[in-house]
């Protein structure tokens, strides 16, 4: 499929922009915005509009500021839409789907420095590791995350789902998490889809700068491990030192196996090794004072009149630098005994005690322009993202899968290190335009989106304890000794474009029908050489005895003849290609029967070709190539009751579906950091095909005031579920089609807020602050449903269906999903100018992250209550605004923990303390 040229054309020429789907306008903090409060000419609502500027009327409750949305489908709120009551919000009311909306005065009181924080806080929502949102208790890969409207592709080789903490607030006007289906969404729609929207034109011009640093009561000045690495780390950028030089770089690009024999003689493989840089990246050393965090950012925005249109300009550019270490256990074991038996147990075969720190550094800029010509919008916008990752871990232990437990002393058998290093980069241009003529709407919208991750030297090492020599040695040739390096690297594009019009027909009764087309095409690259360095004899006792820096210098590399050894591809491919186009087209028709009631009905239809083909290096036998073609037809339909003042009722019901990911379906071995776990694709996955019905009463009692309560319910064929798998001597994960799997659950929230003049509190301190409660609780339930006789095929079997029962167990609930789900905020505010203190607490219960290998029981993640404490403080200083900022994370001190369980007995997958962090930032405003 080539490449769709003219989206290039249409954002070369700016003549695009993403839709809006709807806008309220903005509104002093004390007073009711005109979308709020209702429609003024509506003869039923004018007595509310008179009243709401009464002091201490319920209508002089504090409203939202601006919330901007943007998203796929043309603006479908074509003149007025009647409705009883005055609370609805103009975001909710837009839509007749299942949604939350966070504002960017949301996001400001959690204060979050990532999307993926704010959105812990959302009804149904839950992160998993920081980073990857799950939805109802479904994994990232039933989610999908578009920026103004647009995919997004991922710069980790583990998901296609770009990971959230890779934005920052700051750039973000509004999310937008839409939990029903509706026809103009991608059809990979399984829990919701998160819709982020950037900044655009300033209502005023401003210049702002802001700094920030912090303190973890588990890293900062206290001990960690680190490398050097290179003189610019702390930047978040390499000075050249990790690339490949010299003759290393010349046989990389040969193309040849980097072994010892007819290609490379010897001393060419001693040259190749010497060129390799050592002790920079390879000497781990202990820090007793970790250095703080810290971060700062810039931004800037002035609106420009041309003419008859308004030119906004907006640009936000940010660095941060952080540091983690996680002290703790890391095991891993298989069951003794039968599967059912009462004295069978688990058994460790692998224990670690380890520490590991990361440095993280995250550097990122938006420009966005925006024209405004009467009712038509325009806008272009570019996003760059750098998130750089810098690790080094170092463990003592056992490992008996490596050395013979006989032979072996209880405990501190071996001891290695490991260094790490994570580029990842996102580049995003987008050129979006809103076209309104009368009753009818035209948007266009078209993205160009890369992703990049480079790993350079991936290394690590082991050294066993002899006895004899009372010491650690590493001979690089025996069990539990070696040394390791790896370069791996990974490129995705991704190409989309859509149009979507929307026309509001001249009938009695109000229709708008809506169409539309989209279209996107990702194409993937990844490869990955590692190596290791092994010595043609047996290396004196002495010099096995050595740090690992002195070990590979280049004076032991030509005298004892370590050479470096080729070891790519020994477990599955060194590289692939990948790729999904997909063509999507939609038809809706939005119908308002009554006033009271809004229909609306559409179908997409929707045709998907992924394939991904391994790519066999140095001629040796490539493995299948895998290939998914699939076109669907998608109804999704949704009707809003609105049966009472500001009471609304809605009932949903859709297909959808999801695709593997690239990393699903690559036969390549990925080693995960965060986990330490060894991940494996399986070619032989399949799509999963979704049974969507949703029912949600909503009750807006007050301005920005809501009880809701919802049901919802999915059933999922061919679910994919992540799987522990024995190979061999090496445990690693892999991933299979569960036969079918059911989830409901219910969704609960309430958001309130009580001013104190209400209480009595006519003067002081508390007379113009409210009290503010926002709180949800989501319960899920799901189930795998496995049968006699039902089949699936999975690493070890392919390609020939093996039986489902002996890797799921029926009942079971599904990867990633907690049971409860409960965020509470509750704090003060002021309502005339910024003063908040707001305490955050966020409760998810266990959840199986993993099924056991062979059988065993699923591997069960804790993540526990975390409470967080928010202060942000306005002042006028000098003619300036001045924003303080302080956070206080985690104040319980809540740990994290991953078991395994059986009988009596249980295993620490992982553990670590997470400690309490301490943030104080300061922002500047022109």
């Amino acid at each position: 499929m080539t490449k769709l040229h003219p989206i290039a054309a249409l954002l070369a020429t700016s003549a695009l922009l993403a839709p809006a789907t709807a806008f309220a306008q903005a509104a002093p903090p004390s007073s009711p915005s005109a979308s709020q409060v209702g429609d003024p000419d509506d003869p039923n609502q004018q007595e509310d509009t008179a009243n709401a500027a009464q002091p201490g009327a319920a209508d002089a409750e504090p409203g939202p500021g601006e919330v901007e949305i943007s998203g796929p489908g043309a603006d479908r709120d074509l003149g007025e839409i009647v409705v009883r009551g005055r609370y609805i919000p103009n975001p909710v009311r837009a839509t007749p789907e299942v949604v939350s909306v966070l504002s960017a005065e949301d996001i400001a009181r959690t204060g979050d420095g990532d999307i993926a924080g704010a959105l812990t806080r959302v009804t149904g929502l839950s992160v998993v590791g920081g980073r990857f949102v799950y939805v109802r208790g479904l994994g990232e890969r039933y989610s999908s995350a578009l920026l103004n409207g647009a995919p997004l592709p991922s710069p980790e080789p583990l998901r296609r789902v770009v990971p959230l903490d890779l934005f920052p607030t700051s750039i973000i006007a509004s999310t937008v998490v839409q939990k029903s289906y509706s026809a103009n969404y991608p059809g990979e729609f399984g829990g919701g889809v998160i819709n982020l929207t950037t900044r655009s034109a300033p209502e005023e011009g401003f210049f702002s700068v802001g700094i920030g640093g912090g303190w973890d009561s588990e890293t900062t000045n206290r001990l960690g491990y680190t490398y050097y690495g290179s003189s610019t780390d702390f930047l978040g950028y390499d000075d050249g030192n990790r690339d490949p030089q010299g003759a290393f770089a010349s046989a990389l690009s040969s193309g040849l196996r980097i072994v010892e024999g007819p290609d490379f003689e010897i001393d060419q493989i001693k040259s190749i090794t010497q060129s390799l840089d050592n002790a920079s990246t390879n000497l781990i050393q202990r820090n007793d004072n970790l250095p703080a965090n810290w971060s700062g950012d810039i931004g800037f925005g002035t609106t420009i009149p041309v003419g008859a249109a308004d030119l906004g300009i907006i640009g936000v550019a940010g660095i941060s630098n952080s540091w983690r270490t996680r002290a703790g256990i890391q095991q891993a074991g298989t069951r003794v005994g039968s599967l059912d038996a009462d004295d069978s147990y688990l058994d460790p075969f692998e224990s670690y005690r380890y520490v590991s720190t990361e440095n993280r550094v995250v550097v990122n800029g938006m420009l966005s322009t925006t024209l405004k010509l009467d009712d038509h919008k325009f806008r272009v916008t570019g996003l760059y993202i750098r998130d750089a990752l810098k690790g080094a871990d170092v463990k003592i232990g056992n490992s008996f899968d490596t050395v013979d437990a006989s032979l072996v002393r209880p405990e501190d058998t071996l001891q290695t290190g490991e260094t790490s290093y994570f580029e990842r980069e996102l580049y995003d241009a987008q050129a979006v335009a809103e076209l309104e003529f009368g009753d009818l709407s035209l948007d266009l919208r078209g993205s160009y989106a890369k992703t990049r991750r480079d790993a350079p030297y991936e290394r690590g090492y082991s050294y066993y304890f002899d006895d004899t020599l009372e010491d650690y040695v590493n001979d690089l040739r025996s069990p539990g000794q070696g040394a390791t390096v790896a370069f791996s690297e990974l490129d995705d594009e991704l190409w989309s474009g859509a149009i979507d019009l929307s026309y509001k027909l001249p009938t009695g009764m109000p229709i708008t029908a809506s169409a539309g087309y989209a279209y996107s095409d990702n194409t993937r690259s990844a490869l990955r050489r590692s190596f290791a360095f092994r010595p043609t004899g047996t290396l004196p006792s002495y010099v096995a005895q050595e740090r690992i820096d002195y070990l590979l210098s280049d004076f032991n590399v030509a005298t004892f003849d370590i050479l470096l050894q080729e070891t790519t591809g020994a477990l599955g491919a060194a590289a692939y290609d990948a790729g999904l186009t997909v063509h999507g087209a939609y038809g809706m028709l939005e119908i308002e029967p009554t006033n009271e009631i809004l229909v609306n009905l559409g179908v997409r239809y929707e045709e998907g070709t992924q394939n991904l083909t391994p790519q066999a290096l140095f001629g040796n036998t490539p493995l299948p190539e895998t290939t998914l073609k699939n076109d669907y037809w998608l109804p999704a339909g949704t009707v809003t009751w609105n049966f009472a003042d500001d009471m609304q009722l809605r009932l949903g019901a859709s297909k959808t579906i999801a695709r593997p990911q690239f990393r699903e379906l690559a036969p390549q071995p990925f080693r995960d950091y965060e986990s330490a776990r060894l991940f494996y694709g399986n070619q032989y996955l399949v799509d999963s095909e979704i049974l969507n019905v949703d029912l949600r009463y909503e009750y807006y009692f007050g301005r920005d005031q809501i009880v809701s309560a919802a049901l919802f319910y999915k059933d999922i064929d061919k679910p994919i579920e992540t799987v522990a798998a024995n190979v061999g001597s090496s445990q690693i994960t892999s991933f299979i089609n569960a036969p079918s799997a059911q989830l409901y659950g219910a969704e609960l929230e309430l958001r309130k807020y009580l001013p104190f003049y209400d209480l009595g509190a006519q003067e002081g301190f508390l007379s113009a602050r409210r009290l503010v409660f926002i709180g949800n609780y989501t319960y899920t339930n799901s189930e795998l449903k496995v049968a006699d006789g039902d089949t699936t095929i999975t690493l070890t079997s392919a390609p020939f269906e093996t039986d489902a029962t002996n890797i799921f167990r029926d009942g079971a609930r599904l990867t990633g999903q907690s049971e409860h789900l409960v965020n509470l905020q509750f704090g003060l505010e002021h309502e005339d100018r910024l003063s908040q203190q707001t305490f955050l607490l966020t409760y998810a219960s266990d959840r199986a992250t993993n099924r056991g290998a062979n059988q065993t029981p699923d591997l069960i993640e804790e993540p526990g209550v975390m409470l967080d404490f928010i202060w942000r403080e306005g002042f006028e200083l000098l003619g300036t605004e001045l924003e303080l900022k302080g956070e206080v994370r985690n104040i319980l001190g809540t740990d994290y923990k991953e078991t395994q369980s059986l009988n009596d007995s249980m295993i620490v997958i992982q553990s670590y303390d997470r400690g309490t962090r301490f943030n104080l930032s300061a922002t500047v405003k022109f």
